[in-house]
């Protein structure tokens, strides 16, 4: 069962003060993950910084959705290592600190806008402003009332990110969530996303849509488990030589930008 959000609030107020801004929110190295014999991360190395919009760009299959739930923690991790806000991913603790919403909408239908994000808000502390707070932000106030299941699959999704948002996490992972939204509501959300990065929260957004690599602060491009580069939009560009994000990113691949296969022996790691 997919979650739209298991995670508690960000301090707020007298609050215990967050990790130093400095440190990584996530930092990846030699990870590897595999599901049965299929390597589905392979050696991958990588840093994101805190308060970001970081962008997880490939292909489907390429591992994204691996990646986010081996964030998660609910992904084990075949080789090497991982830390989500300076603990190990997977600990108890980062419940209260990281929010993901998945790409099917993760709500229930018999219930009201407002009684989903109620019911998510209930867990984490978040008062009744705070469920307010995150039905705006998601542009679905005047459909608080409705039914979840009578809405569209677009309102559905943007449901789901509610519930997340009512938790003030300080890591957000998203799923593709603007896939199937109209153009306006697509540049909607990435302007909260941006807001939100400008007021702390670090947000991993993945995606195959090349066009919408430009929102982001940092860019991952995945392939085939590998990671073929981090790198900011303008880098892309320059390295792929071309305006065209997409252009960019292919250019890259044709160029074999990626490594050489770690191999069987790299895979090791510790036991799953």
């Amino acid at each position: 069962m997919s979650h739209a959000a298991d995670n508690s609030a960000v301090p707020r107020g007298g609050d215990a003060a967050p990790a130093p801004a400095a440190s990584a929110a996530v930092e990846a190295v030699a990870l590897h993950v595999s599901r049965g014999r299929t390597r589905i991360l392979r050696g991958v190395d990588f840093t994101i910084k805190r308060g970001r919009v970081t962008g997880l760009l490939g292909p489907s299959g390429s591992g994204k959705t691996t990646l986010m739930r081996t964030i998660v923690g609910v992904q084990r991790i075949t080789g090497g290592s991982l830390r989500v806000l300076g603990r190990p991913a997977g600990e108890r603790s980062l419940r209260h600190d990281v929010g993901y919403v998945t790409q099917a909408p993760s709500v229930y239908g018999d219930l009201s806008v407002d009684a989903n994000v109620r019911y998510f808000g209930a867990m984490h502390g978040a008062t009744a402003a705070d469920t307010a707070e995150a039905i705006a932000a998601v542009g679905l106030g005047p459909f608080a009332g409705q039914k979840t299941a009578d809405l569209s699959g677009g309102q559905s999704s943007r449901v789901s990110l509610a519930c997340a948002l009512v938790a003030h996490p300080q890591l957000l992972l998203l799923d593709e969530p603007t896939v199937g939204l109209d153009p306006v509501l697509r540049a909607e959300l990435w302007q909260r996303f941006a807001a939100m990065a400008e007021a702390g929260t670090t947000l991993l957004v993945s995606g195959h849509v090349m066009e919408e690599a430009s929102h982001c602060s940092s860019l991952l491009l995945l392939r085939d488990g590998l990671l073929l580069a981090q790198l900011t939009p303008g880098e892309l560009a320059e390295r792929g030589r071309s305006s065209d994000l997409e252009r960019a990113f292919l250019r890259i691949i044709e160029e074999g930008t990626a490594g050489p296969d770690p191999g069987p022996a790299a895979q090791r790691g510790a036991p799953r």
